[in-house]
């Protein structure tokens, strides 16, 4: 998660690598945009607030600049802010915008930008809500909205290098992301969670789409793939960061996860323990923990407890696998 920190490092000592650079000159530009638009993003302009009813549409979807279609927010990140242009808390990814000093009109601010064409989209401002604390303030004009089908799960169940593995395995996931939810502070460090003073979890963040899996069905593999009847322990993982936890973004994935989870209770012996919660906010762990598994399969702790799972998860799950995951974990070695 940025942080006005980061922002001003980034204006000050330059920005990420986007994933690809566009150029063009403004006379390209200016056949190719409406003619706000191109005032807007390739002059530095400011349209006028209130202007435009993308402040008030939260509706799913993602937001892209308009000059180069690259993904720069998601609606799960807007909010009302009141200032009469659409407002963000974070860009979909690090290096999506970039920062530059301004200090026209007598004031220094920071401009934002698009990291790949370099339209001017609008100012990042510090007086956003919590725990990122920043505000995304942009021209609507230099966004397009784009329809997603794609829907967000966050859950917990042991150490996060094994759920992690076994949801990448999903037809219809399209990505997945360890990280922390659940505790007191923002931006917590793996070694802050591990001392179980946090109060975080070690969580997964699961993007699919819901025309080809479900947010229940994905409840029940969860719960069928660690032990959700054992508190704040999974194995030899013993601590609250271990707990089995679910945490919901809205009251219709709140009721789901009750119904599953009475649903599953048939399965087990013991009372099922996992805890249902609103998710505050996701923070994603360190790169190193990232594709954990992919990136380290023959580590002691992948050949011994990861290669175990997976092998009972593809004989359980057969028919939810990506067409390229069904052969037996042991043709992998």
């Amino acid at each position: 998660m940025l942080k006005w920190i980061d922002v001003i490092r980034f204006a000050t000592t330059g920005n990420p690598d986007p994933d690809k650079k566009i150029i063009k000159t403004n006379e390209e530009w200016q056949k190719l945009l409406m003619p706000e638009a191109f005032r807007v993003t390739r002059l530095k302009g400011t349209e006028r607030a209130h202007s435009s009813e993308m402040c008030s549409i939260f509706e799913p979807g993602k937001y892209a600049c308009v000059c180069c279609g690259t993904l720069l927010f998601d609606a799960n990140e807007k909010f009302e802010s009141g200032t009469g242009w659409p407002s963000f808390t974070q860009p979909v990814t690090e290096n999506a915008i970039a920062y530059h000093k301004d200090v026209s009109y007598g004031m220094v601010r920071i401009e934002a930008l698009c990291n790949t064409c370099d339209a001017h989209l609008g100012h990042v401002f510090q007086d956003g809500p919590q725990p990122s604390g920043l505000r995304y303030c942009m021209n609507a004009v230099a966004l397009k909205k784009v329809e997603s089908n794609e829907s967000k799960a966050t859950f917990g169940g042991g150490c996060f290098w094994c759920t992690e593995a076994v949801f990448t395995l999903l037809k219809g996931v399209t990505k997945v992301q360890s990280g922390y939810s659940g505790g007191k502070i923002a931006n917590p460090t793996y070694r802050e969670v591990c001392s179980g003073m946090t109060g975080h979890a070690e969580v997964i963040e699961v993007s699919y789409n819901a025309d080809e899996i479900s947010y229940a069905d994905l409840l029940r593999i969860h719960l069928s793939t660690h032990n959700p009847t054992t508190p704040n322990r999974q194995g030899a993982d013993v601590g609250t960061q271990y707990r089995s936890v679910i945490f919901y973004r809205n009251e219709t994935e709140k009721k789901t996860a009750e119904e599953v989870i009475a649903e599953m209770q048939s399965v087990y012996q013991e009372p099922i323990v996992t805890e249902i919660a609103p998710l505050e906010y996701f923070y994603k762990a360190e790169d190193y923990h990232q594709g954990y598994y992919n990136n380290n399969q023959q580590q002691g702790y992948c050949q011994a407890v990861i290669n175990p799972k997976l092998k009972k998860f593809r004989q359980l799950f057969k028919s939810k696998l990506k067409d390229n995951q069904e052969q037996d974990l042991s043709t992998n070695g």
